[in-house]
């Protein structure tokens, strides 16, 4: 099963689908094949797995997949009617399929005399598609907002410039992270500021596999030469400032999650809105002074009505230091 969520890795995340792995293992329990999901209408990671083996090939084996095979004909078929006909004795799987068009695998598996044991690193695969499967269930892109900033708080200094307050090291998780979200948004502040690329890329400038799409929130078209216009994925331009206007038009292009990337009044919109679902703080060892401060009016008059988060991890990256945290309380 760890194998098989090694597998589910290598596919794009934050798209409309979940990444899935497989591994086929014959009766002996030798290795027979190996699949993953690689994208809104490719093979699923089953079906990927048993086009690696002869015709008959598999008959007799067991599947192990980090998620329920599906029950639902899309652009592909159901991979529980893939694996009965393959005549797989055994699927293995970690995670219950959240998904209501897709889930019953597991039952039909079973009504074909198929062995079926679930629940097999259930958390880690549940953590792996936990955008997705949070995306299902608010019905919204899941929202990660990420600032840089001083440790007085500051994302500029007083002349509006803000490249770079973080390091190397900041900067290239950042790309990582940028690769594992279905979306990447800015405001029209930042798009002037700072004529952002929005790709996600090594340390070398090469691009990542897999790009978010960008996003432009705010009324005025981007200029003919911005640098967003080179992005190898077609920009979306949400022409209106209400946070959920500009998630619906993102979801309708079966992005599952969303990086924020500023600038601070576009942050706080969603921060406010209760639409943020993971805050990525990347603090420098600097101090800047002045009003450039990184979030901006959040609703918040008293301290009894402070937003509080709750710290998942805390990474040192070469010298300045990543928080990562949650809301307390998830909102809608």
């Amino acid at each position: 099963m760890r194998r098989a969520l090694d597998l589910a890795r290598r596919g794009p995340a934050g798209g409309p689908n979940p990444q899935v792995g497989c591994v086929l293992l014959g009766p002996d329990g030798e290795l027979l094949a190996e699949g993953w999901h690689r994208g809104a209408g490719s093979p699923h990671a089953e079906a990927d797995a048993l086009s690696r083996v002869p015709a008959g090939a598999a008959a007799g084996a067991t599947a192990v997949v980090t998620l329920e095979p599906c029950d639902h004909t899309g652009r592909t078929g159901p991979c529980s009617a893939a694996l009965i006909a393959a005549g797989v004795d055994r699927v293995v799987f970690a995670q219950q399929d959240p998904n209501p068009l897709a889930a019953g695998g597991a039952g039909r598996l079973r009504a074909a005399g198929v062995e079926v044991e679930a629940g097999v690193l259930a958390d880690e695969a549940a953590a792996l598609n936990e955008r997705w499967s949070t995306s299902l269930r608010l019905g919204r892109p899941w929202v990660t907002a990420k600032w840089a900033s001083s440790l007085d708080g500051r994302v500029a200094a007083a002349d509006g410039s803000s490249r770079w307050i973080t390091g190397v090291e900041a900067r290239e998780d950042v790309h990582r992270r940028r690769s594992e979200h279905g979306a990447i948004v800015v405001g029209a502040g930042t798009l002037r500021a700072d004529d952002p690329a929005l790709t996600a890329r090594d340390r070398d400038g090469a691009l990542l596999p897999h790009q978010p799409r960008p996003v432009f929130v705010g009324r005025d078209e981007p200029s003919a030469d911005a640098a967003v216009r080179a992005h190898p994925r077609s920009l979306l331009h949400v022409r209106s400032h209400d946070p959920h206007v500009a998630l619906r038009a993102i979801a309708e292009t079966g992005a599952t999650s969303a990086f924020l990337e500023g600038g601070p009044t576009l942050v706080s919109a969603y921060l406010a809105a209760g639409l943020v679902d993971e805050v990525l703080v990347y603090l420098a060892p600097t101090l800047l002074g002045g009003d450039r401060l990184a979030t901006l009016d959040l609703g918040v008059p008293t301290i009894a009505a402070q937003r509080r988060l709750q710290v998942r991890d805390v990474h040192r990256l070469g010298e300045d230091v990543l928080v990562v945290a949650r809301p307390m309380l998830q909102e809608a």
